[in-house]
């Protein structure tokens, strides 16, 4: 992978980022329901039992793992050019339909207050104030739904967002994905409004060789506080293309949870969303 971080925290960071961008959708199943299939799930010609490939060739595919339920050894996922959105009545269908609702993440999360929002899209300045501004003509839609893991049993509320992008182009979707890394570099401080702050950031992107479940991936990391953050909370967040579409999944710690614990909640949410977007594309 190439490593985009400076600091001693490098190393965790590095290894978190390996396990967001190794999960496929066999990690997201468990308590939230039937998780999502990987790119080589059998409806999509995928591995089955004895190494072989459903699909029209029904022949063997050398860079898939026949181990079962293992992920592809590369992601090969090509969206249907009849399927991707050309305008944004078509790219409001699928954000909708691709984001997680309170049903889809995990057991027990409910929806935040604001739930939705959609129309617009943040922007970080030179004051690393973060701001929301009209879309610009390269992109058709981008929507956000925000859920929490309620507090409870002498831990905190966790609070999750999940956002779809899409793009007129995959050349502008990879310019968000190369914008959003240097971010960190220009501002490891933000301010989220409302008293929210980020800090410590630091962030990667991965080597394509390395990704699993989508054409592009990152993983940034750092430090959150906010009014009900009780204290100084680890903070997650993971960004990946398909195609021209992007997807976002954020996750602020709270009393009681490890940066292990969240990062499960964001793989898991990222893993779901990212093969939502394949069934919208294929």
């Amino acid at each position: 992978m190439r490593l985009m971080l400076v600091g001693p925290r490098v190393v965790a960071v590095a290894a978190a980022g390996v396990l967001l961008a190794g999960c496929g959708g066999s990690a997201a199943e468990g308590e939230g329901g039937p998780g999502p299939k990987p790119s080589g799930s059998a409806e999509q010609g995928g591995p089955v039992a004895g190494g072989g490939k459903t699909g029209a060739t029904g022949k063997p595919d050398p860079q898939r793992s026949t181990l079962p339920g293992a992920l592809p050894s590369a992601y090969d996922f090509t969206p249907d050019p009849a399927r991707i959105p050309k305008n944004a009545a078509q790219a409001r269908k699928l954000t909708r339909r691709a984001a997680l609702g309170e049903n889809d993440w995990a057991a027990g999360m409910v929806r935040h207050t604001p739930y939705e929002s959609g129309g617009s899209r943040p922007v970080l300045p030179e004051s690393c104030v973060w701001t929301r501004s009209a879309l610009p003509s390269g992109i058709l839609d981008t929507f956000t739904r925000r859920l929490d893991i309620p507090a409870g049993d002498g831990k905190g509320r966790v609070q999750g967002a999940v956002t779809v992008t899409v793009h007129r182009t995959e050349a502008g979707a990879e310019r968000e994905i190369e914008d959003t890394v240097q971010e960190s570099f220009r501002c490891p401080r933000q301010e989220l409004g409302g008293g929210q702050r980020l800090s410590g950031l630091m962030s990667l992107r991965f080597d394509q060789k390395d990704v699993r479940n989508a054409d592009a991936s990152l993983f940034e990391a750092g430090k959150y506080t906010g009014p009900e953050s009780d204290g100084v909370q680890d903070y997650v967040w993971s960004k990946s293309r398909i195609g021209p579409v992007t997807t976002a999944v954020s996750v602020k710690g709270a009393k009681g949870y490890r940066s292990s614990d969240l990062l499960r909640i964001a793989a898991e949410g990222g893993a779901k969303v990212l093969y939502r977007v394949e069934l919208e594309l294929k």
